[in-house]
């Protein structure tokens, strides 16, 4: 008797529904799992950027997080949030570097393997991150269906536990500690800016915000070149992300269907910056602060400091706006206003 072939599922489909999110206990609960392996980054002001802003800034500085990044909150909090059994099968991602850094750190100090699927092209510093954490690294075609293909094959493979880099409530719980910590460190803020690619970094923080400091507005930029999350923002219709030419490599990708909930129910705008602005804002925090921060996060500085829409993000003169620093994974072997000084001297 023949017996028909039933569809496996989709080993790296999420074990929750497609736009559940967490909420403020989740991400406490987080906050305290997280707190023997993350950093409680410190909060910082210059004095200089807040005349050119003409505001009151404090920078949450996750530039200074283990792995570089936010990425590791989201990463600790989902690793050990996994059952004795799921994490001896260890556990898998895909990522252009920051979230399969973060994740192959957790997983070491969870003791546990690790399997990150990078696309031909990562920037090389991030690569080399995530070998040093002693992940093992699967090479794929940049694209996001190859990535997603890749990872899936993996999956089936191993058996290992699929951890998205930011279409996870574990992974959003954790973002959103970044938050509680600036909330405390720097209360009666009137605003979060906060950069934006897949969401889950402005997910958690928004979720953080509303829920503790509810006339607090937070505000999320990306690049004018990689404007999915603001064309999803303004026509209320999550849109796909494009060829995204930005040199801020980590918010190349587009919103999930529960990212873009959260956006559109707590967040108050989405702005965008120009390539100029974020190279520009690179480099003034780091001759004004000296603090190394990538591109990505750079543009909420760009947001601040270039101006934006000001109907969409009216900030008044002397008002207190945090700025979450994502990120300081940089190549300084390719730093962007280097790399336009030696055009400009060959020329």
């Amino acid at each position: 008797m023949h017996t028909p072939t039933l569809p496996q599922a989709d080993p790296t489909a999420p074990p929750f529904a497609p736009d559940e999110l967490p909420d403020l206990a989740s991400i406490r609960r987080a906050a305290e799992r997280i707190a023997p392996w993350a950093h409680r980054t410190p909060v910082l002001t210059s004095r200089s950027l807040d005349a050119m802003a003409g505001a009151h800034l404090f920078f949450k500085c996750e530039n200074l997080q283990r792995a570089g990044a936010f990425k590791f909150r989201g990463a600790t909090n989902a690793v050990f949030s996994l059952s004795d059994d799921e994490a001896r099968r260890g556990v898998l991602t895909h990522s252009s570097g920051n979230h399969g850094a973060a994740l192959a750190l957790a997983a070491a100090n969870r003791g546990i393997r690790c399997w990150v699927v990078m696309p031909e092209g990562a920037p090389r510093v991030k690569r080399a991150a995530v070998a040093g954490y002693g992940a093992e690294i699967v090479g794929c075609a940049p694209t996001v269906e190859a990535r997603e293909a890749t990872a899936a094959r993996v999956a089936a493979e191993t058996g290992a536990t699929f951890i998205h880099p930011y279409d996870d409530p574990r992974v959003i719980a954790g973002q959103g500690t970044a938050a509680l910590e600036l909330l405390a460190d720097a209360p009666g803020l009137d605003w979060v800016v906060v950069p934006v690619g897949g969401g889950g970094l402005a997910s958690g923080t928004a979720i953080a915000v509303g829920s503790i400091s509810p006339r607090t507005r937070v505000v999320a930029a990306e690049p004018a070149a990689a404007d999915d999350a603001y064309r999803s923002f303004t026509t209320g219709v999550r849109q796909p992300a494009g060829p995204a030419p930005t040199i801020a490599d980590g918010l190349r990708t587009a919103l999930s269907e529960r990212t873009f909930r959260a956006l559109r129910e707590r967040v108050s705008a989405v702005v965008t910056v120009e390539e100029e602005a974020i190279v520009a804002a690179m480099r003034t925090v780091w001759e004004r602060m000296k603090l190394v921060i990538e591109p990505s996060a750079a543009v909420a500085v760009a947001a601040l400091l270039a101006g934006t829409d000001s109907a969409a993000f009216p900030i008044a003169p002397g008002e207190r706006a945090g700025v979450i620093l994502s990120g300081g994974n940089v190549d300084l072997d390719r730093l962007p206003w280097a790399a336009s000084g030696a055009a400009a001297a060959g020329r």
